[in-house]
């Protein structure tokens, strides 16, 4: 009997074709490789006599993304050994990129309520011509964020990854030609290679340009593929993101503003300034008019108690940074602007993982109020 928890949720029909692609691994090997030895594919043995059940995880990803056609599917992961092959993919965790350009890109960052691991993407104000310049090692960077979410799939208790797609200062025009020519690249790379890696994406921070095009395609996305978006808007980020991902587990720039710590303001008291002595003023006038000034400086301090302001507390300023933080944003469209996942958007439609190839056509329902935009790589 069966221990994986995810070979546990096999259909009948799924664990006839991942017995029938199991017996088909020694081709494809030797396709990929002119060997039948043993591939370690994503920490698993690509053995037809493995009992290993986690080959079954790793099997049925790529029947799903081909509708479970054996053939098609074998195909599928030859097509992706000799990629891996050639891209040289098995090393590229040891690879090295400038973190001062792709740190603020994307990068894994701790996991959601499942123990997913949870992959974040930055689409706005980016340096193109650093971040773009060079379109092979952005790819080979972009790979290696895969592969370390990958790696932290074990096929045993967690089977896919998160993403979260943020789009904030994102703009419709102004992308460079080689952010264009990344982008369409990556997108193939993730839906040829990493097959049904994607339980959930969520798109935040959408710019108005992008609920429209989204409304637009929504009726040609796949049922599957759509059940897998979340789209919030900024108001709603933090609410949307904690309900599958605990607040301490957001990077530090979904966590809310924190209470900025106020110097007390000091009161400088004036120093009263001793009249001059007049010596043919009479002692007993003196005396009076020392009386009244000390009434004087007695009504004017209470005065003051009276009307000297509050102390800044920090309530008062978590207050006065949530009003700032709850005013809308005035979008300007600008051509000077970086970053334009337009392309990203529409192209979803040719979908990020490979199951939406295998899938069945989704009826067409009419287009969700859901604002939303589509996005880049899985």
């Amino acid at each position: 009997m069966s221990q994986n928890t995810f070979v546990k949720t096999f259909t009948k029909e799924e664990t006839e074709a991942v017995d029938k692609l199991k017996a088909l691994l020694p081709d494809v090997l030797k396709t990929a490789f002119q060997s039948e030895e043993p591939y370690v594919l994503w920490g698993v043995a690509l053995d037809k006599e493995s009992q290993d059940e986690r080959l079954n995880v790793l099997l049925v990803k790529f029947l799903r993304a081909r509708d479970l056609n054996v053939d098609t599917s074998a195909k599928m992961l030859t097509d992706t050994l000799v990629w891996r092959k050639e891209f040289k993919t098995d090393n590229i965790l040891d690879e090295s990129f400038d973190d001062t350009i792709f740190g603020k890109v994307g990068y894994m960052y701790q996991t959601d309520k499942e123990g997913r691991p949870v992959c974040y993407n930055f689409y706005g104000d980016l340096d193109q011509d650093k971040v773009f310049g060079d379109i092979n090692i952005f790819i080979r960077w972009r790979v290696q964020l895969m592969e370390q979410g990958v790696k932290l799939v074990d096929l045993v208790q967690v089977d896919s990854m998160v993403q979260v797609h943020d789009y904030k200062g994102a703009s419709m025009f102004g992308r460079t030609a080689n952010a264009k020519a990344a982008t369409k690249e990556i997108i193939k790379i993730m839906q040829d290679n990493y097959p049904e890696y994607l339980a959930t994406k969520y798109f935040v921070n959408v710019p108005w340009w992008g609920s429209k095009i989204f409304k637009l395609i929504r009726p040609l996305l796949p049922e599957a593929t759509f059940k897998k978006f979340v789209v919030c808007s900024n108001d709603e980020l933090l609410e949307t993101l904690t309900q599958s991902i605990e607040q301490v587990n957001l990077p530090e720039v979904y966590q809310p503003p924190k209470a900025k710590a106020v110097e007390s303001v000091q009161v400088v008291e004036e120093k009263s300034v001793e009249p001059k002595k007049d010596t043919d003023v009479n002692p007993k006038e003196v005396k009076q008019n020392e009386e009244l000034n000390n009434n004087e400086e007695s009504e004017n301090k209470e005065e003051q108690e009276e009307i000297s302001p509050a102390p800044v507390t920090e309530e008062f300023i978590e207050v006065i940074e949530e009003i700032e933080e709850s005013k809308p944003e005035v979008v300007e469209v600008q051509k000077d602007k970086t970053v334009a996942p337009e392309d990203e958007i529409i192209e979803i439609t040719a979908v990020e993982d490979e199951e939406v190839k295998g899938s069945k056509k989704a009826e067409k329902k009419p287009a969700n109020d859901v604002a939303a935009t589509g996005a880049e790589q899985q």
